[in-house]
């Protein structure tokens, strides 16, 4: 087999090649999946869900079936299932006791909901014709965007995913009002002679299909195990103090970042103990300003200065309700900085304060000290007459 006729599809997470036979074969890539799930339950025997599998089709779209076909069906294999028309074409992703955890979290009872089937294991005619309506999807996107153009509809059709059978494709459009596409299907039946199915998706969503990496250098969160996504405020940024820059907080699909709600009720909760300062601390120093806040520490960074964060000194938050009590009641509180040589937080790197010279070779700077200095002995004999004593004496 060639490296050169391997196919690779991350959309699915498969690997495509011929054999030295010359027949399609295509295997699991578990490294592309996405939305995956870790199977902590392998080799778990359980009645309940034997005949039950999880098959992935395109991006994140997954299923779970049962198995009637009386074959022995394992993670990897590829399998013919029953669709509304037709048949699909998709890759076991999961299997065992633990799609009992997936059927709760989409809200499916085991007992009342009826599972479309698996016909079979997929055979080479399958896959020849799965691969073919692979092929034909970006040139279909693209023509459906022109097609959406020409009849100016406010829509972006982001994706398309063929049946297995060829006979349906799935158009994933995004828009930010209602669109009235009847028209469109028409138009589409027409053009690419299959049945069409029109689905809306969010940014977000969108993000998921196509993934990618993020800022914190992993794989997008919506297209690694997300499913599920809840409406983000600035609020939750403002609770975090962090910057309200939107270049920083937007994410790739130009929303706010999901991960902003991910500490954000841990924050809320270490806001309980952390006092309102209205204004300044009355002190017999002098006024003391707030200048930062350490909300999970706990910790308030006051300075004397207003505006300044130079010569800032730390105070609990116990001991700054304290000191709002006593400010009440007009008594100017005395030794608020009992700590005088606190210095102020300082940024460091990861490696601390280690020298970025700490990585050198101390023995071979020794060495290279030596050769310079036997370099200018040298060259100060030759001044002298080549043999270190003065040549006016000589």
């Amino acid at each position: 087999m060639d490296t050169k006729d391997i196919k690779y599809d991350c959309n699915r997470g498969s690997i495509t090649y011929r054999n030295d036979e010359g027949e399609l074969k295509c295997d699991f890539n578990p490294g592309c999946c996405k939305l995956s799930v870790y199977d902590w339950l392998k080799d778990i025997p359980d009645e309940v869900t034997r005949d039950l599998f999880e098959v992935r089709f395109k991006n994140t779209r997954k299923l779970i079936f049962r198995n009637t076909s009386g074959q022995q069906l394992q993670v990897g294999d590829v399998v013919v299932v029953e669709a509304v028309n037709g048949h699909d074409v998709g890759i076991v992703t999961l299997c065992g006791p633990v799609i009992l955890p997936q059927l709760r979290r989409n809200n499916v009872d085991i007992k009342t909901y009826e599972f479309r089937k698996v016909f079979r294991k997929a055979k080479s005619l399958d896959i020849e014709r799965w691969q073919e309506a692979i092929a034909r999807e970006h040139k279909t996107m693209i023509r459906s965007r022109q097609l959406a153009a020409s009849l100016n509809l406010n829509m972006k059709i982001g994706d398309v995913e063929f049946q297995g059978d060829g006979t349906k494709a799935i158009f994933y459009y995004i828009a930010d009002e209602r669109v009235d596409f009847r028209q469109l299907i028409r138009v589409f039946a027409e053009e690419f002679r299959i049945r069409i199915e029109m689905k809306q998706i969010g940014a977000r969503q969108e993000a998921g299909l196509i993934g990618g990496i993020g800022v914190c250098g992993q794989e997008l969160c919506c297209s690694r195990y997300m499913s599920d996504f809840q409406s983000i405020t600035t609020q939750a940024a403002r609770t975090q103090d962090l910057s309200l820059n939107p270049q920083k907080l937007a994410g790739q699909c130009s929303k706010l970042k999901c991960c902003i709600n991910y500490e954000a009720a841990a924050y809320i909760d270490a806001h309980i103990n952390i006092p309102q300062v209205r204004g300044p601390l009355e002190t017999e120093e002098g006024l003391a300003y707030l200048v930062k806040t350490d909300t999970l520490k706990g910790i308030m960074w006051f300075s004397f200065e207003q505006n300044s964060m130079t010569n800032m000194f730390p105070v609990e938050a116990e001991r700054v309700k304290e000191f709002i009590k006593l400010n009440k009641r007009g008594v100017k509180v005395s030794n608020i900085n009992p700590r005088k040589d606190a210095k102020s937080p300082e940024f460091m790197s990861a490696v601390g304060e280690d020298s970025i010279s700490r990585f050198d070779d101390n023995n071979g700077d020794k060495s290279r000290q030596s050769n310079n200095r036997k370099g200018r002995n040298f060259r100060n004999n030759r001044k002298r007459g080549g043999n270190g004593s003065d040549p006016k004496s000589s």
